[in-house]
Formats: structure tokens, sequence, C-alpha cells
């Protein structure tokens, strides 16, 4: 499986970690950035994950910040992307069977490496169940493209 990552400064260093499990457990990895506590802007980051998996560079994607809402509310603004934001097991694995996520956000300054890890694992172990679930996936992306057009008519901003 080929697995986007990225984080930003504060997620670096749990991002690295994982990296190199998910790199352990057989996958393909291309990291994002960033590599160094500097401070940098999270968005920018994970745009450039969530577009990895929506054109299909990558399979997964998995984004680290701080407290994974910042970069969870960024991939899902990417049609296609259906991240999660998961601190425990349960979670991660319901999150694949139910909802078929496709990128994983995690919060280093919520989460441990040791249950990251795991969460992790069990993440990218974890397929999506389909049957009823299959409707409800179908729908968002029905959503996805029902927002879109709403947009695409949506005058922009006024004169400033």
């Amino acid at each position: 499986m080929r697995v986007a990552v990225g984080a930003d400064h504060a997620g670096y260093q749990l991002k690295n970690e994982l990296a190199a499990l998910v790199g352990d457990l057989g996958h393909e990895i291309t990291d994002f950035g960033t590599n160094s506590p500097a401070s940098v802007d999270y968005p920018d980051i994970a745009l450039a994950v969530a577009r990895a998996v929506a054109d299909g560079r990558a399979d997964r994607g998995l984004l680290v910040c701080g407290t994974g809402i910042g970069t969870s509310i960024v991939a899902n603004k990417v049609p296609g992307v259906r991240a999660a934001l998961c601190h425990d097991t349960f979670s991660a694995r319901a999150t694949r069977e139910h909802n078929d996520s496709n990128v994983l956000c995690l919060g280093a300054r919520v989460i441990g490496p040791s249950l990251a890890a795991e969460v992790v694992r069990i993440w990218l172990d974890a397929g999506f169940a389909g049957g009823r679930h299959v409707r409800r996936v179908n729908r968002i992306a029905e959503i996805e493209t029902e927002l879109g057009t709403v947009a695409a008519r949506r005058p922009g901003p006024g004169p400033g």
C-alpha cells in the first residue's frame, strides 16, 4: 500500500516514528514533511497529503498535528477524502469498516506513541465492510458533488 504522510511542527516527531512503523510493515511511504520543530502551516501539508490520496498517488494518508483537528478539517475539504480523527483503536477500526476512511489524523499532543502505533496498525489492517455502509459512503460522494456545484455557482467576494 502507498501511504502519504505529513505533519506540522507539533507532529513531526510522531509522524517520523509512525512513518518508520508503516515502512516496517511493508508499505511504501511518501513524506510531505515537515521534519523539524520550525513552525509551519498545517493546512498546506494536510492539503498535499489529501490531494495525493484523492488523485491516486497514495492509497491512504496519515496526518499528525498537535490535536489532529486542524489536519482533519483541511483533509476533509478535498473531494474524495474521508479523513478520520482517531485516538483509540475502536474508532480506528470502525472508521475503516464503516466509513472507508482513507486518511487518518492523529494529535501528537493527545495520544502517546505506543497507542498511536497501535491505532495506525489497526487502521491500516482494517478493511471496508461494504454492505449497508456502501450506500452511506456513496451518499458522502453525492453530497460532495452537490456542494461543489453550489460552490461553483456562488459569486466571489465583492469589491474590497
